[in-house]
């Protein structure tokens, strides 16, 4: 794993570095091997970012997008991750239907959707049960818990081993999110943070030991590049040592 820390001094020049760094690993994955492949994640910190996405002539037909997790919502509800980004960005370009694979939020059980999604996955990268296929890029946010994905502080989500897609847990509400042996087989993995109210679960996530179920960032260790992009409210007290 290779791992570089940025702290940029606000938030435009966060996702404008951000930016790059993806638009970077998309020409180069393209090259290699004639596709992209993306997962993004929610909140409202890469809402811009997907704005930015939006203003880009890029060849659409090549890039697949995925989700990193996503609330037990419909596409149109306002918690949606899947419909701010398709509102952010996606709806405004001719990227194929096909391409953008959402996750399902139409079963009664959350568990059942968590299955129909690994199965699309699997299909999509050729893979057996058993094995991980690696995303050029797993864009992720943090919380000020120190969560991310749906990946949240002491829930089973956190001891999936086999599975890509598991059901998350967040006071009783249902998620779904990439599982953590999934998101470490990606060759980039962003973290997109801003703001000092991350800084506390940033000193622990940085910290030579901490526990890794209550900071369950800390459990983010992809075989390809890992990236900590920070503004300055959340990284100007960091040690980086």
């Amino acid at each position: 794993m290779t791992k570089r820390v940025e702290v940029l001094a606000d938030k435009p020049a966060l996702i404008q570095r951000c930016l790059e760094l993806i638009l970077e690993k998309l020409h180069a994955a393209i090259a290699e091997r004639g596709r992209f492949t993306l997962a993004l994640s929610g909140g409202s910190t890469p809402k811009p970012l997907y704005e930015a996405m939006a203003q880009q002539d890029l060849p659409w037909d090549q890039i697949h997008v995925f989700w990193g997790d996503e609330r037990y919502v419909p596409p149109d509800h306002p918690d949606s991750n899947e419909g701010m980004a398709r509102a952010a960005w996606l709806n405004q370009v001719p990227i194929p239907a096909i391409n953008i694979h959402p996750m399902p939020t139409d079963a009664a059980d959350p568990a059942v959707a968590a299955q129909t999604h690994e199965q699309e996955l699997r299909q999509f990268f050729q893979v057996q049960p058993g094995s991980f296929p690696g995303l050029d890029v797993i864009l992720l946010g943090m919380g000020d818990d120190g969560h991310t994905a749906s990946l949240f502080p002491h829930t089973e989500a956190l001891l999936a081993r086999h599975s890509l897609v598991t059901v998350g847990n967040k006071d009783g509400q249902p998620r779904l999110t990439f599982t953590v042996p999934f998101i470490n087989q990606a060759h980039c993995v962003i973290f997109l943070v801003a703001g000092a109210s991350k800084q506390p679960a940033l000193a622990e996530i940085f910290a030579p030991v901490a526990d890794e179920m209550t900071y369950p960032a800390r459990l983010i260790q992809p075989q390809g590049e890992l990236w900590w992009l920070l503004d300055q409210a959340a990284g100007e007290n960091l040690s980086l040592a």
